[in-house]
């Protein structure tokens, strides 16, 4: 093997008595764990399908939602105006239909609606969703768990939004219509780094959501309503607040996202649901919370902007198009669970995947070397590679350290566009 190719804001406490702390990252939220229940026993137990111990897996999630729609014959849509329709072709030639809101002669003379007619004219939007996930115990073997979340509607035909931590991982996926309606759905592409999937039913004759026409636009103080389905069992919840703040730079499990902030309630179960305004359009799809001892109406919220470019690429190509990759997939290893289950001999992070598309792969590396440097940057857990690539541009090069047999080893890798 040659020695070249191996083949957050500053926050300070001002409550008196309390130590004045200067905090060098960005405000963390968090999907907001759901309990899942364990609905097969471990499958190398003879393939018993009915009974089980209850175990706690989690489908990270926090939000609310609601859809919009004043279209098709719905309530708002004699009251918020006209509908538009935007068409994308795809790549299999293909045609799909984004309905929206002709912002030229949209509301009319009324500012605004009741919490109540918005909640009634969107609620067909909003889709309850649920998972199941083939989950691995050192001591169970393997044994299939339950998570629920929420989606939106995007197209008459069944395309619908969700979160990325809401489907990760998922075997099957489930959706239910507000009319009790179930249908099996599949991935069509999602994105880690924007927490957004979109899936596909096999339906007619839905009731879309309605985008907003500019995220950007909105104010502090609006109303914001969030339907969804707390606790994957309340579909249908209704909660109200205001946009609290914009263009917030949140971490969230260790990505770095730019969000809406709101006070509506968030709560598990929701994560995938969609934010409203008081005309109902979709302003956000809900994904994040602060939570804690003392943390009172800290929401956030994808923005819709971010919602149409990404669900607009989802759709067209499978993935988000520009975005630049190293081509590779990691685990980190930082306690001795971990290193026991996976059988390194070290702490770090590994390669547990090398895409046979990118650079990285032609350059030789393989699953089990271990991320040393970066760019001359030590690398100790996955937010640090994230740290050292996330301003890089498709094209660009990187100079790794790799570890392999105990020798460690430089390889310049150019990063390619992510495809999923």
């Amino acid at each position: 093997m040659s020695a070249n190719t191996p083949n957050q804001g500053n926050y300070r406490s001002s409550q008196p008595g309390m130590p004045t702390q200067a905090m060098t990252q960005r405000p963390q939220a968090q999907y907001i764990s759901q309990p899942q229940r364990q609905v097969q026993p471990p499958l190398n137990n003879g393939g018993n399908n009915n009974g089980g111990k209850t175990s706690i897996s989690t489908i990270l999630l926090s939000a609310l939602l609601a859809l919009l729609l004043g279209l098709g014959g719905g309530f708002l849509g004699a009251k918020l105006g006209k509908s538009g329709t935007t068409v994308i072709q795809t790549e299999d030639g293909s045609k799909v239909v984004f309905q929206e809101i002709d912002r030229t002669t949209d509301i009319g003379s009324q500012a605004s609606y009741a919490v109540e007619d918005v909640a009634a004219a969107v609620s067909d939007s909003v889709v309850e969703i649920t998972t199941e996930i083939v989950t691995t115990s050192s001591f169970l073997g393997q044994y299939i768990s339950q998570g629920a979340g929420s989606g939106v509607i995007f197209t008459t035909d069944g395309y619908i939004v969700t979160n990325h931590h809401v489907i990760n991982g998922a075997s099957k996926i489930n959706v239910t219509l507000r009319d009790g309606t179930s249908y099996s759905a599949k991935v069509i592409g999602d994105d880690a780094k924007t927490d957004l999937a979109l899936l596909k039913i096999e339906a007619t004759g839905l009731t879309p959501a309605v985008l907003v026409a500019d995220s950007d636009q909105l104010k502090v103080g609006q109303t914001a309503i969030a339907i969804g389905n707390p606790l994957g069992q309340l579909g249908g919840t209704v909660t109200s607040g205001i946009v609290s703040a914009l263009g917030r730079e949140i971490e969230v499990e260790g990505e770095t996202m730019t969000l809406l902030q709101t006070s509506a309630a968030i709560n598990p179960g929701n994560s995938g649901g969609g934010l409203f305004d008081d005309k109902g359009n979709l302003i956000g799809i809900v994904n994040a919370k602060s939570s804690g001892s003392g943390i009172e109406g800290l929401g956030f919220a994808i923005p819709a902007n971010t919602v149409r470019k990404t669900i607009g690429d989802l759709m067209e190509y499978g993935y988000v198009k520009g975005r630049a990759s190293l081509g590779l997939s990691y685990v980190t290893i930082d306690n001795l669970a971990s290193l026991w289950l996976y059988g390194y001999d070290d702490y770090g992070v590994f390669i547990s995947k090398v895409d046979m598309r990118s650079d990285a792969y032609a350059a030789g590396l393989q699953a089990g070397d271990m991320i040393v440097s970066i760019n001359g940057a030590q690398i100790s857990n996955e937010e640090d590679i994230q740290a050292q690539t996330k301003n890089l541009q498709v094209g660009d090069t990187v100079n790794m350290v790799i570890r392999r047999n105990g020798r460690d080893y430089k390889v310049d890798i150019t990063l390619t566009e992510y495809k999923g």
